[in-house]
Parts: structure tokens; sequence; C-alpha cells
């Protein structure tokens, strides 16, 4: 009884964590007055199934999960088997081999349901289910046109984790689909609060720094969070997770992208290619050291990564129309093929190594950088400046024989005649800000006004973990401090 009570309120608190507008959107295609169109996407494991079993469970006339990589035939079979779940006394007679007979049937069972509720149909992974050349999306279009849309107590719900199969096919679709969804949403990883947020809800009380670093390592996904156990340290639950034998996200790695993707090879060797870059490759140094075909190929796999959301776009300062940095923003993706690839067979103490190790050290100060990114608003928020028009930038100058080439990360340009440059930092401790470090500061930014020629008011911006200790160097160069707490 009482392990039930914590499993309710456990999944009743991750509905209020991040998802409460997702969620009371939901909730109105129960109470209006016709039939609805909903279409879920985002990334595998960010909780979408979850999300639509907690909302429309009481509702559900009929659900059913597509099946990866497998015949026509066999899909067909799996539905037709839902539907004798959901229809015992509906008679299946022969053998059906095409969809258009199976929605012959489906239609006639909806047809039979009460109007007095609504009626929530639920097609899970529906990419997976519409195979090339099945007809089956067209059917399904077809259905929602002629029969659903017509009605007034059915809810079409379909999700799938391939987001940009169902952004081309459904959502943005010139045919049969053409504005027909009704509520698209795209459910994104929890923010570095929200993770707080689940965490607090499981009685895990991590540090601020603990929280930084599960996040850099994993991200804001529920179900990898899920796997965080109380009572347990970040390193011990690393290890537990990444390095153990029967470690949960081990080998995730080697179903992510081929779970998403048609032609996930040239997707997972640009994923490859940017893990092991820090601050992000151009289109053209991407094509180069990953392989992947120019034209077509590359296009179709970056437009698929970017719209998934495990890659990021940014452009350098003053050239918004070109030069567009690539940059990899799926945490694991990072972590997996920096320390986990290469170390599947040792045993799991070597994240102890790894964990003392300067890579992993150096890793995580670009890491943090991620993280602040992915933050901007937050960071917006911590500043001030929360409804001023920024743009997100980077900056990069090559050095010379009179001049040393310096890189910023992360440019705030702002429409209030102000830019921040910040400086993110990650340490197991306060920062202190040297004499030398603080010169090195100073010069940066002078170089950035001379070699831009803007006039706006620049800002050094630190970003960290832990506190900047006070110093006469700290008072000379920094203009604004945010520590980690604020974000959360």
């Amino acid at each position: 009884m009482y392990l039930s009570m914590y499993i309710c309120n456990i999944n009743t608190i991750i509905l209020m964590i991040g998802r409460i507008e997702q969620t009371k959107a939901m909730e109105k295609s129960i109470t209006a007055k016709r039939s609805a169109f909903v279409a879920i996407t985002g990334r595998r494991r960010v909780g979408k199934t979850f999300l639509i079993r907690q909302v429309y469970e009481k509702n559900f006339c009929f659900t059913v999960t597509g099946i990866q990589n497998t015949a026509v035939q066999t899909q067909i079979n799996n539905f037709l088997n839902k539907l004798k779940e959901y229809s015992p006394k509906q008679p299946i007679v022969g053998k059906i081999n095409s969809w258009q007979d199976v929605f012959i049937l489906f239609k006639k069972y909806l047809e039979s349901l009460s109007k007095t509720k609504k009626q929530v149909i639920f097609i899970d992974e529906l990419p997976w289910m519409a195979t090339a050349k099945s007809g089956f999306i067209q059917l399904l279009a077809h259905l929602w046109n002629d029969y659903l849309s017509k009605e007034k107590h059915f809810v079409l719900v379909i999700c799938g984790s391939a987001t940009s199969w169902i952004t081309q096919k459904i959502i943005n679709d010139k045919g049969g689909f053409h504005n027909r969804v009704t509520l698209p949403l795209h459910l994104k990883p929890f923010t570095i609060a929200e993770t707080k947020q689940f965490l607090l809800s499981k009685n895990i009380n991590h540090t601020p720094t603990g929280i930084a670093e599960i996040y850099m390592i994993m991200g804001g996904l529920p179900y990898y969070l899920e796997q965080i156990e109380k009572g347990e340290s970040v390193s011990k639950t690393i290890e537990r997770l990444f390095f153990s034998e029967t470690g949960i996200l081990k080998n995730e790695f080697q179903n992510l992208y081929k779970a998403l993707f048609n032609n996930w090879e040239n997707h997972e060797a640009l994923v490859r290619t940017l893990a092991l870059s820090h601050q992000g490759l151009t289109r053209e140094e991407l094509i180069q050291k990953s392989k992947v075909q120019a034209g077509g190929p590359f296009t179709r796999a970056m437009y698929d990564l970017v719209v998934t959301g495990f890659v990021t776009e940014t452009a350098p300062f003053g050239k918004r129309k070109r030069g567009t940095l690539y940059r990899l923003a799926d945490e694991y993706s990072v972590f997996y093929h920096r320390f986990i690839k290469g170390n599947e067979k040792k045993d799991s103490a070597i994240w102890q190594t790894i964990a003392n190790s300067q890579k992993y050290k150096i890793w995580r100060g670009f890491a943090f950088e991620t993280l602040c990114l992915k933050h901007i608003d937050e960071i917006k928020n911590a500043l001030g400046i929360r409804n001023v028009y920024t743009e997100i930038d980077s900056f990069s100058k090559q050095g010379d024989e009179k001049e040393s080439g310096f890189q910023i990360d992360i440019l705030i340009d702002r429409k209030d005649a102000t830019i921040n440059i910040c400086e993110c930092k990650f340490y197991e401790s306060n920062f202190e800000i040297t004499k030398k470090y603080a010169q090195e500061i100073k010069k940066r930014k002078a170089a950035f006004i001379k070699f831009t020629n803007t006039k706006k008011l620049v800002l050094n911006t630190f970003i960290a973990n832990e506190d900047v200790l006070e110093s006469p160097y700290s008072l000379e160069v920094v203009d604004n401090f945010i520590n980690i707490k604020a974000l959360m």
C-alpha cells in the first residue's frame, strides 16, 4: 500500500516538474467540445509516453505501439492483436494483410464506442509503424479527415522519438495532415532547476555542484535521473550507472540513434565527431572530419539532429548569416565518447581513475559551458535582463605574429547597447582570480572591443559552480557574478 502511494506521489510530482503547461493543454483536449489531434515529440527517454499515460489513461479506448525494424505484416498483426484486446466481441475473419482492411475494422470498432465521453486513441512510436510504402500514414490521415474530426468525442494522440520524422510527415505535412494537428507539443529535457526539484522529490539532496555534475553527464532526461538512488554519492552513481557490468546507461548509446533515424550511421558519425570537439565545428570542418557526404546526406542528418535537440547551432559574433558552429548538446553522447567508449570491458573501478584525471577535470570546464548555453534564459534572469532582446554568439580570433588569438564561447549581445562576455568556471572549491588571470581578462576584453569596433558597453560576467573569492583582482575584472545556485 505504502509503495503504491509513493509511486503515485512520484508520478504526480513528475507531472508538476517541467510539464505543467503541457499537462494543462492536454487536459483541455478532454473537455473541449470537438475532437482533438495531439502530436507529441521529444527525444528518447524524455518522458513522452509517461506523460501521455498519466494524462489520458482513464480515457484510452485504443493504444498501440509500433515495433522497431520489422515487416509490414508484423505491424499489422500487432495492431490487430491490440484491436482484439479492446474489442473481443468484434470478429476478425481470415488473414488480413493490408492496412486498408485493418482500418475498415478499426473504424467499425470506433463507431461502436460511446459518444458521452472522450475516447482517446494513442499510437506510440508512430514512425516505426508507418513503414515506407505501407500506406499507413495516408489511411490514418483519411480516418482523421473523414471520420474522427467530424465527431466531437475523439482525441487522436500520436507520439514518437523521431521528432524530425513527425515534424515533416505530420505537423508540417502538405498533404492529408496539412494543418490538422490541433495540439503539437515538444517535450524538452528538464532544466537544471527542474532536475534539482526532481531529485528533491526523491529525497536526494545533492549539493549544487553535485547536481551540476550530474547534469553535465546525463542531462535533464527523466529516465536517466530516475535511476539515481538516495544515499549514494555522485561518483558512486556514475560508477554504477555507466561503468558497472549491469549499468543501465553503459550501452545506451548503441541503440540511441538507431532507434530514431534512418541511415543512422551518418548521425552517429556526426555525433562522434562533434563529441570530440570542445568549441564546435563549422559545416566544412564537420564534413571533412566525419566523412559524411556533403549535400543531401549531411543536410538531412544534421536537420534531424538539430530538430531533435542533439545538436545546437551558434553564430560567431558579426557573422549571423554565415559561419555557423555546430555543437553537440547531448550530454550523454559527449560523456560516452570521451569516457565510456573503450572502457566498457574494464572493471567499474576505472571510473575512479577517470574522475581524478586531468582529462576529466578539463572536460568538466567545457561541459559547464554547454550547461550555461542551455540556460541562457536563467542567466538573463539572474542578470536582471529577462525582457531585454538578446542574441547569443561566440567569438574567435586567430593569433598572428603580432597578437595572440583568443576564444569567447558565450557572448550575450543585448539590445540595450551592452555585451556580456561570459566566463564559465567549474571548480571543486571557490575560484580565485590571480593577478595574472586578471591581466588576461582585461587584455581579452580590450582586444575584443578593438577588433569588433563595438560601441556597446562590454561587461565581464563570471558564472561558476562555487563562489569567486573577493580580492582586489576580482573587484577589478568581475562586472557580474552568477553562482550556479541562481540557475536552480
